[in-house]
């Protein structure tokens, strides 16, 4: 399912682009995109486990962008953090002696594969450095 995952990931990502020889605190990006800083530092998680970012412990701590973001698109950030986009499906199983019923779920399925390959195909062209340029 489609969260703000994305947009949470992209806010870091975005604000350690534009202060690439600091380490930032998870309390200064979770005030920047006013959230709770341990629902940031799940997203930093991620990010380190896929090498994107570098953290440090301490007083001067915090998270420091590891790549060019010219090398890294937001087609990487969205498949890191979603893998694919899926609006979901309904809780209980459709009447398979409906005509709708019986083909939703596979008329669904194949709407959601078109949507993502737009949107990679969108994404793949931007790259970190891009969006960042925007601010």
């Amino acid at each position: 399912m489609i969260s703000g995952k994305f947009a949470i990931t992209i806010h870091i990502l975005t604000l350690l682009t534009k202060y690439p020889n600091d380490y930032l605190s998870s309390e200064y990006i979770a005030g920047s995109i006013n959230l709770n800083p341990v629902l940031v530092r799940k997203e930093i998680a991620n990010l380190k486990a896929h090498h994107i970012v570098d953290s440090k412990e301490g007083k001067n701590g915090g998270t420091k962008l590891a790549m060019d973001p010219t090398n890294l698109t937001l087609k990487e950030i969205f498949e890191m953090t979603f893998e694919t986009i899926n609006l979901g499906y309904a809780k209980n199983q459709p009447n398979p002696d409906c005509p709708v019923g019986k083909k939703i779920n596979q008329n669904l399925t194949a709407l959601y594969a078109d949507m993502n390959q737009k949107i990679s195909l969108q994404l793949e062209g931007i790259s970190l450095e891009d969006f960042s340029n925007q601010f």
